[in-house]
């Protein structure tokens, strides 16, 4: 008779059994895609259409999209009731995390101030 994974693991030393669960814990904290995202939040595309003000089959788009924008993967992270950061790593330097990207509302505020001109270098030039 065959063993199980879980049997197999058993007999394996402490620190490797160890090992296996933090990686299957990493695991469960990923998921595939938007349509997983979804599910996972219990959600179905009628929910995530209604929030957006979008119909259904825009929804199904937007889950098969391997590119889109930003602002449109932040909307449909909080539809399903999550809230969209982005990470990036660098090598050798900790995470930074980026505030506002994609974000109309945290667009910079535009001041009354008179418009800089852009200042020629080299003098003039194609005169």
């Amino acid at each position: 008779m065959g063993r199980n994974l879980n049997d197999f693991i058993a007999t394996l030393p402490p620190e490797e059994q160890a090992a296996i669960d933090a990686r299957y814990q990493e695991f469960r904290q990923e998921v595939e895609g938007l349509r997983e995202l979804r599910q996972i939040a219990g959600k179905a595309q009628a929910d995530i259409a209604s929030a957006l003000n979008i119909k259904q089959p825009s929804v199904s788009k937007i889950e098969k999209q391997t590119d889109m924008y930003l602002s449109t993967l932040r909307s449909y992270v909080e539809a399903v009731g999550g809230k969209l950061e982005l990470t990036v790593k660098l090598p050798e330097r900790p995470a930074l995390r980026i505030h506002h990207l994609g974000d109309d509302s945290a667009a910079p505020q535009k001041s009354a101030r008179r418009p800089r001109v852009r200042a020629q270098i080299g003098g003039a030039r194609g005169r």
